[in-house]
């Protein structure tokens, strides 16, 4: 009889790890190259030279199916234009699993999360529910389509045991479009027109950004009632008496007049005393009245001072409250000023610490050195002290660097390597596309994350892996993004990367376009002779002779640091 057992036992133990198996292959497929950095080595972390992950909340992991229908939302819509399933829970799971870790990501920003409209528009592609969080109902509570605000909780507390900040995308500039399930505001609340034509100031801010999306009266400083629908709906959800005492506690602080903007504020912030969340990403920035972002800032500051003072076993460190703005169409070229035309805006005079880069796009079909020296100048000179954070693709650009997505490995070493703020976007490091059959406009952008590619595909798996690469390195290597750029040699491309601040000193030495096979990397006056180094692209232990580092291998990236500096992050 004890035969019998045993063999039922192992059948038993094969089919359990069976049952596991394609769990884990994802997470595994890359683990084993370099391990993410050790809980107990610390790399300061400085946000000009952040790894930021941004991804759109519906269409990344579905973590609980049983959130993906509220509202009676169901109608059928254009291609690529209603909720699919993604939320916050499905994020929290991808954190676990090491997925971030292993690219290298030390900063989430996902795309909205507050309460969207109910109802439906069709934009002449089909109805569109607000799947993307920029339709707002209620800044007060979340969308039971993303989760909850005890998922959004759990989300925050697993990033940081992670070592991984989170941004939340907010939205002060406008509501959600009117819907027969959403009225429209009181006029003392927002405009309906007229709609913008961006030829000047006024005609960029004073105005709605398209018809149907009604526009939040930001410089007003006139008091406003509460409007009578919000009332109602705080009422039959139990939560009037709450959201109204907590409005007089803010206002009677802060000494605000009850704007528009001032309510909005106090929501937004709200997430941050409660949360302890990292930072903002402000949508649609040149769109409101500049001294408004001055405030947001302000009181974003003071909400994550006073959550650190009452979490100080779950803050990450003593970093600044971060806020960046999408100024769309500002590019670093321009320095610390946005031109309307008759008016300029220092935007970083307003409490942004950081732009979003619209210009890294088409500087990446340049040669390297001609960008990487070109950003080096700009963010150390013109722009010192602030930052910009670069892109190659978005939600909303129609035209990226790489739509086909044929030049995956490049758009790595350009986006990774390039001084400033590091912005992946869902799917890059996976060829995800961004053109879909049928999608119309920004649609075709926002497909669902290609798990299965990455699961099943090599071709795949190669290129997420050259990007984990980069992302790991770059992640504990501040020099790359914040540090000053020195070209090395040109014939092969070696530059180095160093970065001081205060007590903190980093250097890295980087070769790109290198030759296949036996390569010589000359290193003379930037590190001395018997100096071991690591490469962590092809992990390979090297020593200093004669001024030279040499290589023999078949990859065309060398990623040079102390090896004392590899070892202790293994």
């Amino acid at each position: 009889m004890k035969l019998p057992i045993l063999i039922l036992a192992l059948l038993v133990l094969f089919l359990s790890c069976k049952d596991t198996e394609k769990n884990d292959k994802v997470a595994d497929i890359t683990a084993t190259v370099q391990p993410h950095q050790d809980k107990d080595i610390i790399t300061p972390f400085f946000w000009e030279g952040a790894n930021i992950y941004f991804l759109l909340t519906d269409r990344f992991y579905n973590g609980d199916s049983t959130n993906d229908i509220n509202f009676e939302r169901t109608a059928s819509t254009g291609v690529l234009r209603g909720f699919m399933g993604g939320d916050l829970n499905g994020i929290t799971q991808k954190i676990k699993e090491g997925y971030f870790s292993n690219l290298g990501v030390n900063a989430i920003w996902f795309s909205p999360v507050a309460e969207q409209i109910h109802g439906k528009v069709d934009e002449g592609t089909g109805n569109t529910y607000g799947y993307h969080g920029y339709w707002t109902k209620d800044w007060t509570a979340l969308d039971p389509n993303f989760g909850s605000k005890k998922d959004l909780e759990t989300l925050v507390k697993t990033a940081h045991k992670n070592g991984i900040r989170i941004l939340l995308d907010v939205v002060l500039n406008h509501t959600g479009p009117v819907t027969e399930k959403d009225p429209v505001w009181p006029s003392d609340w927002v405009r309906t027109a007229p709609p913008c034509t961006y030829t000047n100031y006024q005609s960029t801010t004073s105005c709605t950004l398209v018809e149907n999306l009604p526009d939040i009266l930001t410089a007003t400083e006139k008091n406003v009632k509460l409007p009578d629908h919000l009332l109602a709906k705080w009422k039959k959800e139990g939560r009037l008496s709450e959201e109204l005492d907590a409005l007089n506690l803010f206002f009677a602080r802060t000494g605000y007049p009850r704007t528009p903007s001032n309510y909005i504020i106090k929501w937004l912030t709200d997430f941050v005393h409660e949360f302890g969340v990292d930072g903002f990403r402000v949508d649609t920035a040149k769109h409101v009245d500049e001294k408004i972002w001055s405030k947001l800032y302000e009181q974003a500051s003071f909400s994550f001072n006073t959550w650190k003072q009452k979490h100080p076993n779950d803050m990450l460190d003593e970093t600044p409250f971060y806020m960046f703005g999408e100024v769309y169409g500002y590019g670093i070229s321009a320095g610390r000023e946005y031109d309307f035309g008759d008016r300029k805006v220092d935007y970083f005079n307003h409490g942004f610490n950081s732009l979003i880069n619209f210009e890294l796009k088409t500087d990446a079909h340049k040669d390297y050195e001609t960008i990487f020296t070109k950003y080096d100048e700009l963010l150390h000179k013109h722009l010192a002290g602030k930052g910009v954070l670069n892109y190659l693709s978005s939600h909303d650009d129609s035209d990226p660097f790489d739509k086909e997505r044929k030049k995956g490995y490049k758009a790595a070493n350009i986006l990774f390597l390039s001084p400033g703020t590091a912005q992946v976007y869902y799917g890059d490091e996976s060829n995800r596309s961004l053109t879909i059959p049928d999608a119309q406009g920004d649609a075709t952008l926002r497909s669902f994350m290609n798990w299965e590619e990455i699961e099943n595909n090599k071709i795949t798996q190669d290129l997420l892996q050259h990007w984990q690469k980069l992302g790991r390195f770059r992640s504990r290597h501040p020099a790359i993004g914040a540090g000053r750029h020195q070209r090395i040699s040109q014939t092969p491309y070696v530059f180095s990367r160093k970065f001081v601040k205060d007590t903190y000193k980093d250097k890295v030495i980087i070769g790109l376009d290198l030759p296949k096979g036996r390569k010589s990397l000359l290193v003379k006056e930037y590190i001395e002779d018997g100096t071991k180094l690591f490469d962590a692209y092809s992990e390979t232990y090297i020593e200093v002779k004669n001024g030279t580092v040499e290589l023999d291998n078949d990859y065309e990236i060398a990623l040079l640091e102390l090896a004392e500096q590899q070892s202790t992050h293994h």
